[in-house]
């Protein structure tokens, strides 16, 4: 139900606007609002509040609900940017600039601080980003034949340093120790494998030092699908986890969708997959691999 006229001119702008950055925090991170209430101690109905633009919170409140989403307390707030003179100096250089002078800002800091630029060459490691179900392991496998290439998938490094399964390090550890995991594990395949074709975890992207390791060292492919062959492909490998005792479990995979998409474009490449068979997909990758690399690294010609 819409707010009256009355509700939407007593509604603070900033309010509104933390809102909104509360829902996108919670979408990126993939989280569920009945999650996210747990996590911080707060009710969902205050959350909900929150998030209508309408909860006048306290600031210990806002403290707890920063740490649930894994995130600091100005970036919630918005102004991350205020906190020396040459953020301030940065910002606005970089104010109202489109999103293609800011990647190649992104890439040349990148160079300048030794983390990582663009490839001269693109990168022989391909890394295939994207939400769960999108087809990573099936095409990175189908891949990684093709090419001659080692296949990695990076949760199953992960629970290798772990000694436990992903669900039991979120569990046990949080998710501040998962994604400690997942950083090791993407450092070491990239130690160890000069070639390979690596699935990661549809959450990676979340979390901006490991996604920023990850683009500068591997040549990238979103493969993106339909929100219901997200759903239905899970489903198929077996997992009721998605629908249990979940109403709202297909509009909360489209929340995360939302929250991510804008991340997992940063690929170099996007190929959809709900929008031919697999074994077309399959042969689209291929294609657009073997095209972005150097032939010389390839086991077969086209």
């Amino acid at each position: 139900m819409r707010d009256s006229p009355e509700n939407e001119t007593s509604r603070h702008a900033f309010l509104v606007a933390l809102g909104e950055r509360v829902r996108a925090l919670r979408a990126r991170r993939g989280l569920t609002r009945k999650a996210t209430a747990l996590a911080s101690n707060v009710s969902e109905r205050h959350l909900a509040n929150l998030e209508s633009g309408v909860g006048n919170v306290s600031i210990l409140v806002l403290l707890q609900i920063s740490q649930a989403l894994r995130c600091t307390l100005a970036e919630l707030i918005g102004d991350v940017t205020t906190s020396s003179p040459e953020w301030l100096l940065i910002r606005e250089l970089l104010e109202s600039k489109d999103e293609t002078v800011l990647r190649n800002v992104r890439i040349a800091i990148g160079e300048l601080l030794g983390t990582g630029g663009e490839n001269a060459q693109r990168s022989s490691r391909i890394a295939l980003i994207g939400l769960r179900g999108a087809g990573k392991s099936t095409l990175g496998k189908m891949l990684a034949s093709d090419l001659g290439f080692s296949f990695v998938e990076l949760s199953r490094e992960i629970e290798k340093f772990a000694g436990c399964s992903v669900a039991e390090i979120q569990s046990l550890y949080g998710m501040n120790a998962y994604r400690r995991y997942e950083r090791r594990a993407l450092e070491e395949a990239l130690q160890i494998y000069s070639e390979a074709v690596i699935a990661t975890p549809g959450g990676l992207v979340s979390e901006p030092s490991t996604f920023n390791l990850l683009l500068s060292y591997c040549t990238t492919v979103w493969l993106k699908a339909t929100p219901e062959d997200h759903m239905k492909r899970v489903i198929a490998q077996g997992d009721l986890r998605p629908m249990s005792a979940n109403p709202e479990a297909m509009q909360d995979l489209k929340n995360i969708l939302a929250g991510r998409a804008a991340f997992y474009s940063k690929a170099e490449f996007h190929i959809n997959t709900s929008e031919q068979p697999l074994r077309q997909t399959f042969q689209l990758l291929r294609q657009t691999v073997r095209t972005a690399i150097d032939p010389h690294l390839l086991a077969t010609p086209l």
